[in-house]
C-alpha cells in the first residue's frame, strides 16, 4: 500500500450566468493528469453561493431542459427577500444553486475519473451575470 497525498488545484471560469452550464470534465482530466495520485478521489468546491455542480449527460437538449427546470420552479424576478437584504435581483439564484450544492466527488481509479460513458461533470451557474468563478479542487489518494 501507498502513501496517502493529497494535492490542491483550482479552474478559472468564464461564465455567462443565467443558467449557463459548463462541461467540467477535460479540466478535471487536466487536474488529475497533473497529479501523481493514481487512486483515490477528487473533491469539488464552488466558491460562491449562486453555482452548484453535478453530473449530467452534457447534450443541448438536456442543458435547455435543465434550466427551464430551474426557472420553472424558482422563477427570476419574484419578490425574493434577499432583494430587500442586498437590494439585488438574484434571490432566485441563491435558491436554485441550493439544489444542488457547491461540492462533488469523483472517485479516481488507475489514474482516470470514474464516471459512466454518458457522465460529464458540469458547473452550473445561476447568478444574473457573467462571472469569473473559481472551483477548487482537492486531489486525494495513492
Amino acid at each position: 500500500m501507498g502513501c496517502a497525498m493529497v494535492e490542491n488545484y483550482t479552474i478559472s471560469l468564464t461564465s455567462q450566468g443565467k443558467g449557463d452550464v459548463i462541461d467540467l470534465s477535460g479540466d478535471l482530466k487536466g487536474v488529475v493528469q497533473k497529479t501523481n495520485i493514481r487512486n483515490g478521489q477528487i473533491y469539488l468546491f464552488v466558491i460562491g453561493s449562486t453555482g452548484g455542480l453535478t453530473t449530467i449527460e452534457y447534450e443541448p437538449g438536456l442543458i435547455r431542459d435543465i434550466k427551464e427546470f430551474f426557472d420553472g420552479i424558482i422563477p427570476y424576478g419574484l419578490p425574493y427577500h434577499h432583494h430587500d437584504t442586498w437590494h439585488d435581483d438574484n434571490g432566485s439564484s441563491h435558491l436554485q444553486a441550493s439544489l444542488l450544492k457547491p461540492n462533488l466527488n469523483i472517485p479516481l481509479q488507475e489514474g482516470e475519473l470514474v464516471l459512466g460513458q454518458w457522465q460529464q461533470v458540469v458547473f452550473i451557474d445561476f447568478d444574473t451575470r457573467p462571472r469569473q468563478r473559481t472551483l477548487h479542487c482537492q486531489v486525494m489518494g495513492e
